[in-house]
């Protein structure tokens, strides 16, 4: 795809989230997320809308075949949206477009092969990233700063990323025996994925705890003296996912069953819970384990855990045990710079303070003096604040075969 859009001719930009939970698309002016998040990667977080963005969205999730996610279904129900949100905008020229979508890295085959010339031949548009959904939740929560983002839903994923032009005068150099990845060390290139256990320990079954040869102590940034993302967790709720909703569920659904067997560490008021939620405690597994959805139904539990926290130790325990896991994969992508930044999205978060108040003290002590922030926007602003950058010439996040692509 060429790339001879100007910047002076660009109006407008288009972002799509395509997550599990259905399908956005927005439209905002090409200037609204460039600012400081385009130009400057160490101080730049999506700044405050000058116009507020068009949108679209559907409950249904992009279709997943053969090929992965189906490019064909995506356009046909995206391309309407965008030339009618397009229409009521004004937009003249659309600079850039950048599609976040879960499982870009394994299941984007289809939409890398088909997107670049279905949106030219139906937009005009010359400029395109391609992203998965954990990069454009980081640009909606820190823009193009170094830090870490963890995103957590169902499901829990963490990114770090040093932009293009922070690493650069970093008096340390990488430690060539590092056998802890980055998913993207220079721009362009690949790595070895990485589980994301705590330096040095080895972590809780699941987990996936590394060595101590695995990276340096939390105060070090032996890890990061070069541009690119590093990923911890994300592996799924048979693999990972740890600290997550699905998480949280299922370890108070067996708290609940265990106080229904009279077996140690069971709790009485989860219990109660289960019983109020899902009927009877012994038809629990009847319900459960024929649905397709069953990382959501666990995850459908994390909220009554975090309501008897404040009352049941066993409940309480589990939180905390879950804002570790938080901090662990925090700790594993965080870059050791004086300017990274720790950000927590995702819906889980919003239990508040049964989760948030041991998650801040978790990484307070991990990751010392390091600042907790909240996300600045979501995946679909993160979305749109790449393709402004990308537009402007002014994309710092690093370029990665899986994670972003630019064609």
């Amino acid at each position: 795809m060429a790339d001879t859009v100007p910047d002076t001719a660009a109006t407008h930009v288009l972002g799509i989230d395509s997550g599990g939970s259905g399908v956005r698309v927005g439209v905002a002016r090409a200037d609204a997320y460039r600012g400081s998040a385009a130009q400057n990667p160490l101080t730049g977080a999506p700044p405050p809308m000058s116009s507020t963005p068009l949108g679209w969205s559907s409950a249904t999730p992009a279709v997943v075949g053969a090929r992965g996610i189906d490019a064909e279904d995506l356009l046909a129900r995206v391309l309407p949206a965008a030339r009618e949100l397009l229409r009521e905008a004004g937009a003249r020229r659309l600079g850039a477009v950048c599609v976040g979508a879960a499982g870009m890295a394994t299941l984007g085959d289809d939409l890398r092969a088909r997107l670049p010339d279905a949106l030219a031949d139906a937009l005009g548009v010359r400029r395109l990233a391609l992203a998965a959904d954990a990069v454009t939740a980081y640009a909606g929560a820190l823009g193009q700063r170094p830090g870490a983002v963890v995103a957590a839903g169902t499901g829990l994923i963490a990114l770090g990323a040093v932009p293009e032009g922070v690493a650069e005068g970093l008096d340390a150099a990488s430690d060539p025996d590092d056998g802890s990845s980055r998913t993207g060390g220079a721009p362009g290139t690949g790595g070895a994925s990485r589980t994301g256990g705590v330096p040095g320990t080895s972590g809780a079954p699941g987990t996936g705890g590394a060595s101590a040869a695995d990276g340096a102590a939390p105060g070090g940034n032996t890890r990061w003296a070069a541009t690119g993302w590093r990923r911890a967790d994300g592996w799924g709720h048979l693999l990972g996912d740890c600290g997550g909703g699905a998480w949280i569920g299922r370890a108070g659904l067996e708290a609940a069953m265990r106080a229904y067997d009279g077996r140690d560490g069971g709790s009485k008021p989860l219990l109660a819970r289960l019983e109020a939620v899902f009927g009877p405690a012994t038809g629990l597994p009847g319900k459960l384990y024929p649905r397709p959805d069953r990382p959501a139904v666990l995850a459908s539990f994390a909220p009554e855990v975090g309501r008897c926290a404040a009352e049941d130790p066993v409940a309480e325990a589990i939180l905390r045990t879950a804002a570790r896991h938080v901090a662990e994969a925090a700790e594993a992508v965080c870059p050791r710079l004086e300017s990274s930044e720790v950000a927590l999205t995702g819906g889980l978060f919003r239990m508040g303070a049964p989760l948030l108040t041991p998650v801040r003290q978790e990484l307070a002590a991990r990751l010392p003096g390091v600042r907790v922030t909240e996300a600045a926007g979501d995946p679909l602003d993160g979305a749109l604040c790449v393709a402004a950058a990308l537009a402007a010439d002014e994309l710092r996040l690093p370029r990665d075969p899986t994670l972003l692509s630019v064609v």
